[in-house]
């Protein structure tokens, strides 16, 4: 079974693709790792945004490449490509500056220009803007993946007003959008707040990075305001639940949560954007 496999993934053959493309803020130069599935598509594609570590392992240090994506974001590449999407995932702060990301608890001493409020939505859109130019894309198809600080990323990204699109809506921007694990503090005080497209949000009940008390009465809020948003909580698990590694695997809450997660993805995906 794939999902706690490693250092089979490393071989040359399975390597996504390495790609640059620019970002939607005019200035910046982005990174992304393309995951291929079988066929000629044109295939459903999903942008892919990493947490506050960033998209490296911690294994090898200072090896920001294709060959060092940690476990779990080849874990969904992989997972993606596999029901034939084509996955994108998109290093934000490398290109920035910071490829190594942020410590935990780091939030209140990011500098501004890797912002998920107003700055990695850009990026989202930028990569959204590179899929719709490939042939093996169909553009209308297209959803949108966040973990943790990506998963906020991805809430700004789906908002009413969000930055890098104007009047936006599923045709004109993302068609649907998962965020795991985000803090939801921002988007709770914001009154009007909708996504403009279908949204699944999944927490750990025992995370000890950001509050799933606070993202439950958010996501309520939401479905209140009659939007489309579905809430998975997942008892016990913690933060980064679906790491594969056996660290986080040890704990049979992250075990149950991982496969719930996925299950739930796949699911949503396949409704919202592959049609089945």
């Amino acid at each position: 079974m794939f999902l706690l496999a490693g250092s089979g993934w490393l071989q040359a053959a399975d390597l996504p693709e390495t790609v640059r493309f620019p970002s939607a803020d005019g200035k910046t130069t982005l990174t992304g790792y393309v995951f291929m599935p079988a066929g000629k598509g044109p295939h459903p594609a999903v942008v892919m945004m990493h947490g506050r570590a960033g998209p490296y392992s911690t294994l090898r240090p200072g090896q920001h490449d294709n060959t060092n994506l940690t476990a779990r974001h080849r874990l969904w590449g992989r997972f993606w490509a596999e029901r034939g999407y084509v996955a994108v995932h998109v290093d934000s702060f490398g290109p920035r500056g910071y490829p190594a990301g942020f410590g935990k608890h780091s939030y209140g001493s990011r500098p501004p220009e890797v912002s998920e409020q107003q700055v990695r939505p850009l990026d989202a859109y930028g990569a959204l803007a590179y899929l719709r130019s490939r042939p093996d894309v169909d553009g209308q198809r297209i959803g949108l993946q966040g973990w943790s600080n990506g998963g906020m990323a991805v809430l700004a990204t789906l908002a009413p007003r969000p930055p890098g699109l104007a009047a936006p809506t599923p045709e004109s921007g993302f068609r649907a959008a998962i965020a795991l694990y985000p803090s939801c503090r921002f988007q709770e005080k914001q009154d009007d707040y909708r996504p403009y497209a279908p949204m699944l949000m999944m927490v750990a009940g025992d995370d000890d990075e950001v509050s799933p008390v606070v993202c439950r009465r958010f996501s309520e809020q939401v479905k209140r305001r009659g939007t489309a948003i579905e809430f998975i909580w997942f008892d016990e698990a913690h933060h980064s639940f679906d790491d594969p590694g056996k660290r986080k695997q040890s704990h049979e809450p992250n075990r149950v949560a991982l496969k719930g997660a996925l299950d739930a993805a796949a699911r949503f995906f396949e409704h919202h954007l592959a049609g089945r």
